[in-house]
Order: structure tokens, then C-alpha cells, then sequence
């Protein structure tokens, strides 16, 4: 079956004439003429973006989320290509919508008709996983419909096969294969993306998003109806606003285009550094932005990322020390988090960070690409064994997206000074006064609880204390005891064999 899909790839791409990203390369330019005078080469009418466009709609989803990515990297990708690839956001082909009913009225066991008071055929929205309709409850309520793609599992679970093939083939075709951790970033995706074929899932990610951006006036999360949700269903509030990616639209309503930027890397740090709770998939077709305000609507919630309190504090103080320019604050927390050996120069580390990231300050962000400076940083790392952690490549790839996103909105954001006084303040309340008073206050309610009992369990305490004293005591005598009636026995021994000479002497006399 891997076969036959790499088959599949390789047909593809050939009929969309995609070997000519390959063949460009300065190194492989000899072999054109190879590729001209075989029965592969044909004249191609369609510009290059709308080739690799179709070619990645007709390999599948994991292909079309590579190509969403991509199209917010207009700084890595040329604008004809980024521009084409930007419709695999929210126009990827609709699958039909007869399969789309079909699909709800399994998942309610009645005719669509009991379902909705009203239901529009026409998909709304068609991503790589599922599509979108809007309907009606029979209450008057306007909602969105979103139903998964049927046999979309089989699909995934080949292309992410030939993922782990492809991984194991760097693991042992590169010196970097094993540092890298291929076959664990794999996994990390394979579990995302199992998680957006359950739309469950999806609905209390939403829910939860909701919870933590309760009344914010900087993120707006629609309301999930569960009662007309299922693994292949997910029902939710219907959301009107102008997509983040029609910058004149929104400048025509009255919105603030670079307050707007700023207050997309805000809502980022909060998910990432208050919640450890965060949109993963945050690509232009999944932002809308309300009409005449700042406030971002979120979209699509299948893939989430997560992060423990160790990732935050790791990443706040890499950040943190990021934007004061501390690179030997950098790599300690590169050493004491295990990233680097333990034998690592400090040092050597430090100066390497220095030469990446120096040239990038006081730059604003048209002038600066996370792209190319993770990449020298990457460069960098292999000299030192950085290992690279699976966990938190949701969140690069998050991290990317909005540069994308701010890039797009206002080239002239400074990344650097939007972020600093936010990740400064999350640092005080984590390590200041605060986070004492904070603390005391979480473990309030165990110390009212333990107050009391305070007496008896120090009572407890002594009793055990002063029983365990008597046991070593009364087991010191019972071994004193043991010696002293060894030696008893032996003294007996001998005074009876006394006694015994003695009277055989007598006898012997008499």
C-alpha cells in the first residue's frame, strides 16, 4: 500500500510538472536535458502556483495543510505561489453535499428535516478535513454545520505511513537523522491529526478556548450546541466577520490595521504563556476579524496545542532573555533544560546565539524572517547536539503563522517591543510577589483543612516517635538479653563439666 501511494506522489507530480521546483536547483540543472527527452516531458499552459495548487488538492489533506503553511511564508515562497496557495485556506474542492446529508442523518438517526428548521446545501467554507454549512435551529438560532470528509481516515493513515518511512530514511541517510527526532515529530503530528477526525474533540477544544477568552475584548470563540454534536459532526454559533486576510475591507469598516497586528501577537503570548492552551492552525482562512473593531474571531479548533508548566517557564525565559539580548541566559537554559550535553561550553554557546540572532534587533518585521533565523539557528545547533523537541513544533509552526499573519497586516510591526512588556509581566507574576500571594491563596483552602488537625498529628507523630524509641530499646535489651544468656550457656557448660571432673576424680579416689 505505501507503494502504491508513493506511486500515487510521484504520478502526480509528474502530471502537474512540479520537477520543476527540482530541476531549477543549481546542483541537479544538468539532468534538465535528461528530463526533456523523456516521455515525461510535455509543454505545461498553467503558471507553476496553480500546478503545485492542484497537485497538492489532489494528494490529499496532510499535502493541503503543507500548502496552507507555505502560503503564509510570503517572505520564503514567491508571491505568485504563496498567492495560489492561499485558496487551500478556506476553497479546497467541496465533496458533495448529498454525502454531507447523508453523514448528519446517520449521526441524528432521523431525516435532516426534524433536525433543522432550515439547511443550505451549498458548503460554506471546504478545508482538508471537513466542510462547513449554515443552517437554522428550529428555536430561530443561526449556527454552523460542520461535517467530516467520509473515508478521510484511510487517506491520513497512508500518508502519514510514508511519513514514518521518510523519517526513518533521515534518521539514517543524515548525520543530524537521530538529533532531529524525526519519527517523534511524526508522532506528534499523527496525534493532531487523529485529533481533527474527531470532531468531538474539536467541539470541547472550542468549548474550552471559549471558557479561557470568557468577555475578552481581544478574541472572540464561538458556542458549541452538544446536543447536535458527534465524532463526525460539530455544531457551533454562526460567526459573521470579514477574513483577517482582506485588509482593505477592514480598513474600510474602521479597523485599526496596526493595532490589529499587535493584538494578534497578544492573543498569541496569552494562549501560549497564561493557558499553556493554544491555536495551532492559526492560517488566514481561519481568522475572521469583527467589523469596525480589533477583535479576532477564531475559527476551526481541530488542532490545539498544549504545554506543560516546565515548556512555559522554559519558554518565557528563553524569550525573555531573547529580547534583552541575553544570550548567555539563552544557553543556560538550553543546558539546564538537558537540550545541549551536560559538557557543553557555555561560552561556545553563547557566542553562536549571539551571531544569529544580533543582526536581527531593532529591525522591523518586513526586514526579519523567523523563517531563515530558525534556519541559522538550526545551522548552529548541529555543533552543539540541540535536540530537537517534538512537543513544541506546534508551536514553531504556530509561531510562524503569525509572523505570516503580521507580516501580511502591518510589515512595519516591531515584534520584539509588542512582546516584551507582555512576556516581562508574565515573568513578575510568575516568580514576584504576586505569584506568592497567588500560591498562599491556592493552598488556603489545604491549610484550613490541616490547621486543625494540627494537635493530633503532632500528637500522632510523638506517639509514633516514642513507640518506635521503645521498640529500638526493648530490641537493644532483647539483644543484650540474647548475648547475656549465651554466654550464661557457655558458663553453665563449663561449670558442669567442672562439676563432672570433679566427681569422677571422686570416684576414682574412693
Amino acid at each position: 500500500m505505501k507503494l502504491l501511494r508513493l506511486v500515487r506522489i510521484l504520478t502526480i507530480g509528474l502530471r502537474f510538472g512540479l520537477e520543476e521546483f527540482f530541476l531549477g536547483h543549481e546542483r541537479v540543472r544538468p539532468l534538465r536535458w535528461l528530463v526533456r527527452v523523456t516521455l515525461f516531458w510535455r509543454p505545461l499552459s498553467e503558471p507553476r502556483g496553480v500546478r503545485l495548487r492542484r497537485a497538492l488538492e489532489a494528494l490529499g489533506p496532510i499535502f493541503v495543510k503543507f500548502g496552507q503553511m507555505l502560503s503564509t511564508r510570503r517572505d520564503l515562497v514567491p508571491l505568485d505561489i504563496a498567492d495560489e496557495l492561499a485558496q487551500l485556506q478556506d476553497r479546497v474542492p467541496p465533496f458533495p453535499s448529498d454525502q454531507a446529508i447523508a453523514t448528519l442523518e446517520a449521526a441524528y438517526k432521523k431525516p435532516l428535516a426534524e433536525v433543522f428548521a432550515e439547511f443550505d446545501v451549498t458548503p460554506v467554507a471546504s478545508a482538508s478535513v471537513a466542510q462547513v454549512h449554515f443552517a437554522r435551529l428550529h428555536d430561530g438560532t443561526s449556527i454552523a454545520v460542520k461535517v467530516l470528509r467520509p473515508g478521510i481516515a484511510p487517506v491520513i493513515a497512508h500518508d502519514v505511513s510514508l511519513l514514518y518511512a521518510a523519517a526513518g530514511l533521515v534518521e539514517k541517510l543524515f548525520a543530524d537523522g537521530r538529533r532531529l527526532r524525526p519519527r517523534e515529530v511524526v508522532a506528534e503530528f499523527e496525534k493532531h491529526l487523529g485529533d481533527e477526525l474527531d470532531l468531538m474533540r474539536e467541539a470541547a477544544n472550542c468549548s474550552q478556548l471559549r471558557r479561557n477568552f470568557r468577555d475578552s475584548p481581544l478574541l472572540l470563540v464561538p458556542e458549541v450546541y452538544w446536543d447536535y454534536c458527534g465524532r463526525d459532526v460539530m455544531v457551533m454559533d454562526r460567526m459573521d466577520g470579514i477574513p483577517v486576510s482582506q485588509i482593505e475591507r477592514l480598513r474600510e469598516s474602521g479597523v485599526d490595521i496596526p493595532k490589529l497586528a499587535a493584538t494578534g501577537v497578544e492573543i498569541f503570548f496569552t494562549q501560549v504563556f497564561r493557558d499553556g492552551f493554544f491555536h495551532a492552525d492559526m492560517h488566514p482562512g481561519n481568522i475572521l476579524v469583527r467589523p469596525g473593531s480589533e477583535q479576532y474571531i477564531a475559527l476551526d479548533f481541530g488542532i490545539m496545542g498544549t504545554l506543560t508548566e516546565v515548556d512555559k517557564q522554559y519558554l518565557a525565559r528563553n524569550f525573555l532573555a531573547f529580547f534583552r539580548r541575553d544570550y548567555k541566559g539563552v544557553a543556560l537554559a538550553h543546558l539546564e533544560s538537558g537540550w545541549v550535553p551536560a559538557d557543553t561550553r557555555i561560552d561556545e554557546l553563547e557566542a553562536a546565539v549571539r551571531a544569529v540572532c544580533e543582526p536581527v534587533f531593532d529591525r522591523p518585521l518586513k526586514d526579519i524572517s523567523f523563517g531563515r533565523v530558525l534556519l541559522q539557528l538550526f545551522q548552529a545547533s548541529r555543533r552543539f547536539n540541540v535536540e530537537i523537541q517534538p512537543q513544541l513544533v506546534l508551536l514553531q509552526k504556530t509561531l510562524l503563522n503569525i509572523e505570516g499573519l503580521g507580516r501580511q497586516l502591518d510589515p512595519d510591526l516591531d515584534l520584539w517591543k509588542t512582546a516584551k512588556p507582555f512576556l516581562e509581566r508574565w515573568m513578575n507574576e510568575q516568580v514576584g510577589w504576586r505569584a506568592l500571594v497567588r500560591n498562599l491563596q491556592a493552598e488556603a483552602p489545604k491549610w484550613a483543612a490541616l490547621l486543625p488537625q494540627l494537635p493530633r498529628l503532632a500528637h500522632h507523630a510523638l506517639n509514633e516517635n516514642r513507640l518506635a524509641q521503645l521498640e529500638a530499646g526493648l530490641t537493644l535489651l532483647l539483644r543484650q538479653q540474647h548475648t547475656r544468656n549465651r554466654w550464661l550457656a557457655v558458663l553453665a557448660a563449663v561449670l558442669a563439666s567442672l562439676v563432672f571432673v570433679l566427681v569422677w576424680l571422686g570416684q576414682i579416689a574412693l
